[in-house]
């Protein structure tokens, strides 16, 4: 990937990053709306909302992060499965996809369901808070892993540079720089803070997917 490519990627990753919490965050709004309004217009209105936001602008987002995310890490040297910080974000990042978009139809379900009820029946509907609260905390946490990126080598990481420093020795006229994409930040295999937080992510999504699958 050239400089130039590789800077467009990450531009558009970012913008969907941003994007996609941005749009969460004004998603749970209306769902907090649409609790706590007295109106029956506000609360229809707020599920109608979140049927527009969740498909025109959180699925889109969702979906064109996760593809440019792919991008970046197939195309430098982080790699796809070298690091644990980006294999647990493409974790949490195709969970939170593959959530959201089954989600969806349960949204719009919801959504054309409050336009023909009304009074008690209808502020008995609420809102949809626990999806985009737990969505909101994952993106937080896959911001984070995005900009602290972690010491840690998977390996599969380590195997690979392992390979890339045999090779090296091979050369007489190798430079002596440290080898592309090598985590020297750790002399060890891997972090075991890091590991202990991937292991713990994805149990967590195993458990939130086991969840949504009985409801």
């Amino acid at each position: 990937m050239t400089p130039g490519v590789r800077k467009l990627a990450l531009t558009v990753h970012l913008t969907c990053s941003v994007g996609w919490i941005g749009a969460v965050v004004a998603y749970l709004a209306l769902g907090i709306a649409a609790v706590t309004s007295l109106e029956v217009q506000t609360v229809r209105a707020a599920w109608t909302a979140m049927d527009v936001i969740g498909w025109w602008a959180i699925v889109p987002l969702a979906i064109a992060a996760l593809v440019t995310g792919l991008l970046m890490s197939l195309g430098t040297h982080w790699g796809l499965f070298r690091h644990y910080w980006v294999l647990i974000s493409l974790v949490l990042t195709i969970v939170s996809t593959v959530v959201l978009v089954l989600h969806m139809p349960t949204v719009s379900a919801m959504a054309k369901l409050a336009q023909n009820l009304d009074g008690t029946d209808l502020r008995a509907l609420g809102g949809d808070l626990f999806h985009p609260a737990v969505g909101l905390v994952v993106l937080l946490a896959i911001a984070v892993l995005n900009v602290y990126k972690p010491s840690g080598v998977t390996p599969h990481g380590w195997r690979k540079q392992r390979e890339q420093r045999n090779a090296l020795r091979m050369k007489p006229s190798a430079s002596a720089a440290p080898v592309t994409g090598a985590d020297v930040r750790h002399p060890s295999r891997f972090s075991p803070s890091v590991a202990g937080v991937g292991y713990f992510t994805l149990h967590f999504a195993e458990m939130f997917t086991a969840m949504l699958s009985r409801t």
